[in-house]
């Protein structure tokens, strides 16, 4: 089939592909989003927020192993539920204790915790065989935080977190920035002058004191986080759909609606906004990255999501002071995850607009 045979949207998608650092970014993206959607089902710790402290192993180095004894906690059922433990994580009936040594002898464990030093009398602890298993190796591949909490599990999660803010932010603006800039472009007018005044004074405002002074008033917390950056990111979507409508408005086609009695509701929903939505999705990526970094910046400084919960933000808040000692990578690692991935959504949103121009003749 020849190119010049195909339709605007798969003509764009071909210009996409052919953009390497574009395609890349799609599929680093799409990993990331997998990654967010498993969860807990492949992270190293599944429990909820992987949080599960060993403190004795507290700051150990990547790719440290140590060997763990199960043992029985009749207290927490075992959770088979896998939708559930896929988003919430479980808490598992098998509790592990870092041992540095053990031996089996008359039906009796006999170990040593990993934070005793070999050779001291008294430290020397016993359960009945029948309370616990084989220990089993364990390796910490990203080594542990100051908690003694599983590095890689942290990051993973931190994932999820980052995307949902994203996406939630994103969906919010565009409601809100579709709706009144689509209300200002057709309508013009003393309507038109009002909606510009109120997105003058809103990008007048820096971003991100609008976005603390928001985080104030709705309080700390993981939703909070997503209604505040929401709430100052549909600027961008406004003027954007204003200008848009503001030229197709003036289309035969538009006028043609307007001679068959077709209502303002079913022009702009049915016959311009489609025709707006290409730029829309453009910037949308922008404002994905944009969003993520507001949220790491929000939670560095306290004001985003909370702790048991992690972010990438925060742990770059929890461990930035190791970055003079020999533990910088506990903050150089989230910060390099934040830079790629607000750098995959950035040149994603240039291969789109880059496959949607027009005047780009060359395929």
């Amino acid at each position: 089939m020849e190119i010049s045979s195909c339709s605007p949207t798969a003509l764009a998608w071909i210009k996409f592909k052919k953009n390497r650092l574009g395609l890349g970014s799609l599929i680093f993206i799409v990993l990331s989003v997998l990654i967010a959607c498993l969860g807990y089902l492949i992270t190293p710790d599944s429990t909820p927020f992987a949080n599960d402290q060993y403190l004795e192993l507290g700051l150990k180095k990547p790719g440290f192993s140590v060997l763990m004894l199960p043992t029985m906690d009749t207290r927490l059922p075992e959770d088979g539920n896998l939708l559930k433990t896929m988003i919430s994580g479980k808490k598992s009936h098998i509790q592990y204790i870092p041992v540095r040594s053990y031996s089996l002898k008359n039906g009796q464990m006999h170990f040593i915790e990993f934070g005793s030093l070999p050779g001291e009398a008294g430290l020397v602890q016993t359960l009945p065989a029948s309370q616990t298993g084989t220990p089993e190796k364990k390796t910490f591949w990203l080594g542990t935080d100051r908690f003694g909490r599983d590095y890689l599990s942290q990051l993973m999660i931190g994932t999820r977190v980052s995307l949902s803010v994203g996406l939630i932010s994103v969906l919010i603006s565009l409601v809100i920035g579709i709706f009144i800039g689509a209300v200002g472009g057709y309508y013009r007018g003393w309507i038109d002058n009002l909606i510009m005044w109120l997105i003058n004074v809103v990008w007048s405002i820096p971003t991100l004191l609008l976005v603390i002074a928001i985080t104030f008033a709705l309080g700390k917390g993981f939703w909070q986080v997503f209604i505040a950056v929401g709430l100052t990111m549909w600027v961008e979507v406004a003027r954007v759909v204003r200008g848009q409508i503001l030229s197709i408005r003036e289309k035969e086609y538009v006028e043609a609606a307007r001679a068959l009695g077709f209502s303002d509701l079913r022009i702009i929903f049915h016959h311009i906004l489609p025709n707006v939505m290409a730029a829309v999705i453009v910037i949308s990526a922008a404002n994905f990255a944009s969003a993520i970094l507001m949220e790491a910046g929000l939670s560095f400084l306290g004001l985003g999501v909370q702790p048991p919960v992690p972010s990438w933000g925060s742990m770059i808040k929890e461990n930035y002071g190791y970055i003079v000692l020999d533990y910088a990578y506990l903050a150089i690692l989230p910060g390099f995850a934040i830079m790629l991935m607000v750098l995959a959504f950035m040149l994603m949103g240039n291969a789109l607009r880059d496959a949607q121009d027009v005047r780009m003749s060359e395929v």
